[in-house]
């Protein structure tokens, strides 16, 4: 090191003066005077090359214009132990140069490996080692970053980017749609990343341009602004995945979020005033659908009960007549046995029935002028004080004599008939009463 150090000793006032090496000094040229000036730089040259060639047993060449190889000489000796010297150094180089080979992954992080160019193999998180530059060389990739890009404003919701965010629908109204997408590098995509695409974030944000797009053209208004922003959304993560995974991008798209979804601002004002008709329209059918459901019950109850009414006036009204025919038949039957009987007693009946629905009685006979009056109602109230002296007084102020009772009976034409089969032959009252009916 030392013989080294002297030989290119960068202080050695020698240089470019032909004192380099084992050349000989120059003869000073008369022309030129002393040695002063500032050295040539061919002259350094010159020195240069003859003291390398002097390490290796070269004899320097003689400065000059007509200068030539010197004559005799022996090569430069060097010390003992200078070739183990360089063996050692080489050593040391290669070593160094292996070492570089060695590479610290960290955590998240994945380190792809070329070899000339060409992509070998993929390093995980620790320590590694490759061959060194430059026959293989690697590049760090973070896959666990999770990556953001905002399409349709910047920073905030005010800062627009109209040239992204405005979208057609399927019903022909512009929409401006606001989202932000989050994606990753998939655990293995790292070499697809870097080498399958030129640009893979630019490749994520127009993907996710086009699904959105895609998405929202297929969907009315009502629903892109109101009731399907999450499937919208889902739609568009999906969508995108697919083309991002078409064209081998690496990457996985974690989340696709819609910020904001409003109609564009020139037509702000007359979309609020359609929004609030829709909303009193809504309003409007909730209320008729609230009165129906309070109506509706209402009136099927009714409904219900006029039915089970019917039903029974109708239940009634067959038993009524069923048991009339029935009644019918048995007096026929009866009828048939005995007609006089049974024709008398019909008739009988029926008075009764109809006399005891009248308060006032009047009998007109035949055989005399004057017209008999029976005070019904009056003997029913006495009746109802004091029964006996009711039915006395009735019977001492409106009944004749029995002789007078039997020549009127036996008079008056159509009398009822004596005997068990007249109920009422028994009293005076009772021939008062039927007389006018015997005809």
């Amino acid at each position: 090191m030392r013989l080294m150090s002297k030989i290119f000793n960068l202080n050695d006032p020698g240089w470019g003066r032909g004192k380099g090496g084992n050349e000989p000094p120059r003869q000073p040229d008369n022309n030129q005077g002393n040695n002063s000036g500032p050295p040539d730089l061919d002259e350094v040259w010159r020195d240069f090359n003859n003291r390398v060639g002097s390490l290796f047993g070269r004899k320097g060449r003689r400065g000059g214009g007509g200068g030539h190889q010197g004559g005799g000489g022996s090569p430069v000796q060097l010390p003992k132990g200078s070739p183990k010297l360089v063996v050692g150094g080489l050593v040391v180089l290669v070593g160094l140069w292996l070492a570089s080979g060695f590479v610290v992954v960290q955590e998240g992080q994945v380190a792809v490996v070329t070899k000339f160019g060409k992509y070998v193999k993929t390093l995980n998180p620790g320590l590694q080692w490759h061959l060194p530059y430059p026959i293989e060389d690697h590049q760090t990739v973070n896959i666990s970053q999770l990556r953001t890009f905002e399409v349709g404003f910047r920073g905030s919701a005010r800062n627009k980017v109209l040239a992204e965010s405005l979208m057609l629908t399927t019903d022909e109204n512009i929409v401006d749609v606001q989202y932000v997408v989050q994606y990753r590098l998939m655990p293995n995509g790292a070499p697809d990343y870097l080498f399958k695409t030129s640009d893979p974030d630019e490749s994520v944000r127009q993907a996710a341009e086009t699904a959105m797009r895609d998405v929202v053209g297929r969907q009315p208004m009502d629903s892109v602004l109101y009731s399907a922003r999450t499937q919208i959304a889902a739609d568009v993560q999906r969508l995108a995945q697919e083309i991002l995974d078409r064209y081998q991008t690496g990457i996985q798209v974690s989340t696709v979020a819609i910020q904001n979804v409003q109609p564009p601002e020139q037509v702000q004002a007359a979309f609020d005033d359609a929004v609030k008709a829709g909303q009193d329209r809504e309003r409007q059918i909730n209320e008729g659908n609230a009165y129906a459901s309070r109506v509706l019950p209402e009136a099927q109850g009714q409904a219900a009960r006029l039915v089970q009414e019917a039903e029974g006036y109708r239940v009634s009204v067959v038993s009524r007549a069923e048991g009339d025919s029935a009644r019918f038949s048995s007096i026929e039957a009866e009828y048939a046995k005995a007609p006089d009987v049974t024709r008398e007693r019909m008739y009988l009946s029926t008075m009764q029935s109809i006399l005891e629905k009248s308060s006032k009685v009047f009998i007109d006979s035949e055989s005399s002028n004057n017209m008999l009056y029976l005070p019904l109602d009056k003997i029913m109230q006495q009746a109802a004080r004091n029964p006996d002296a009711a039915t006395q007084s009735a019977s001492a102020s409106s009944a004749p004599t029995p002789a007078a009772a039997d020549k009127s009976a036996s008079n008056a034409p159509g009398a009822a008939r004596s005997g068990s089969s007249n109920p009422y032959s028994g009293g005076s009252s009772g021939s008062l009463m039927t007389s006018p009916y015997s005809r």
